[in-house]
């Protein structure tokens, strides 16, 4: 589990919090959901906060990332293997898929250029089994917009 030590920000109770209420979510969660669960818990804390620590803790590979079907990033504590994750652009369901092809392949790219890799990006995107059906996939792929929140 990762320590809120290693973070940029000072070690506090909201640090500890935060990741303690993440080692308990399965499923990608958005800053909201963590500071919700967090006051749950008897915590109080700001919705800056918990941003503030998600982006470090991200920086230090502690969690990863997505992107929703409307556009928010979520987060969710790194379980050890290398994984990327396969988002639904209709509904923004993701699932993982083993990351360690990708992670060789960014690593030989680099090499060649003759750099060392030090962290990659990469961002799947899809259309789920249960949205394949009707035209709803279609918008999802033709309009960058489309299941975006306004």
């Amino acid at each position: 589990m990762p320590q809120a030590q290693a973070t940029r920000t000072r070690y506090t109770r909201q640090a500890a919090a935060i990741i303690a209420v993440m080692s308990g979510m399965p499923a990608f969660s958005g800053a909201r959901e963590i500071r919700e669960a967090v006051r749950r818990c008897g915590g109080n804390i700001g919705l800056t906060t918990v941003y503030r620590h998600l982006h470090v803790l991200a920086e230090h590979g502690s969690v990863d990332v997505v992107r929703g079907a409307g556009g928010e990033a979520r987060y969710r504590l790194r379980r050890g293997r290398i994984s990327h994750q396969l988002t639904c652009r209709v509904c923004g369901r993701a699932v993982d898929v083993d990351g360690t092809e990708v992670w060789e392949w960014a690593r030989q790219v680099a090499a060649d250029a003759g750099f060392m890799l030090t962290g990659h990006v990469v961002e799947l995107a899809g259309v789920c089994p249960e949205h394949q059906d009707g035209t709803a996939w279609l918008r999802a792929c033709s309009d960058p917009e489309a299941g975006r929140e306004r």
